[in-house]
């Protein structure tokens, strides 16, 4: 599972976070970030919309990998491998969300924000992470003082990240990748601002380097 989910992430080291509130939103927001030169995306299970979107995007655009987020419970594990989601994303894990995920097909990247958090996911054979506020959490100086003593952990820090210390972390050698809202934002969505969404995803990747 965590080799599945690395592989995944590695499609792009900046992950679009986003929040769909129109399912017709989906086919669009996909091109315009493949036109920026990101091929990866993690829906946020917050709307009515987001099954919807990622059952369009797994139909339409094969070649763009959808994952679903926001994902609390079994009943959204199930919901999101029926969808055609790629992966799933929790914001934090608990021991049903961890035995669920064993028993789905889904690759499953969990959320993290203390040490014992990550000891017990890596105890589970987790080794690919989500910190989840991570700015909140402890950022940059969290995940430099966890380095040393779990050398086996990658993380994608979610949460605070912008284009202002994107940089920063992305240089961090045990982050795999970040996580963020600000490439497709909700208002930029809304008012179908894609040329705007193609250009923040062709910075994001200019700033991962």
């Amino acid at each position: 599972m965590a080799d599945t989910i690395a592989d995944l992430l590695g499609i792009s080291r900046v992950i679009p976070v986003v929040t769909l509130d129109d399912a017709a939103h989906a086919l669009p927001l996909a091109d315009a970030l493949l036109a920026g030169g990101i091929g990866i995306a993690e829906i946020t299970l917050r709307t009515a919309a987001a099954l919807r979107a990622i059952e369009v995007l797994a139909r339409e655009r094969p070649g763009f990998c959808v994952g679903g987020g926001t994902c609390r419970n079994a009943g959204d594990l199930r919901s999101l491998a029926g969808a055609g989601a790629a992966f799933a994303v929790s914001p934090g894990s608990t021991p049903a969300l961890v035995a669920a995920a064993r028993q789905s097909a889904l690759p499953w990247l969990p959320g993290a924000a203390t040490v014992s958090e990550m000891m017990s996911l890596e105890a589970e054979g987790y080794t690919v992470l989500k910190v989840f506020p991570a700015s909140l959490a402890g950022g940059i100086e969290l995940l430099r003082a966890v380095a040393p003593v779990l050398p086996a952990l990658r993380f994608c820090p979610t949460g605070g990240i912008s284009p202002r210390n994107v940089a920063g972390f992305l240089a961090e050698p045990n982050v795999a990748c970040v996580g963020g809202s600000w490439i497709a934002p909700a208002d930029l969505l809304r008012h179908g601002a894609w040329d705007e969404v193609t250009r923040n995803a062709a910075a994001a990747v200019a700033a991962a380097g």
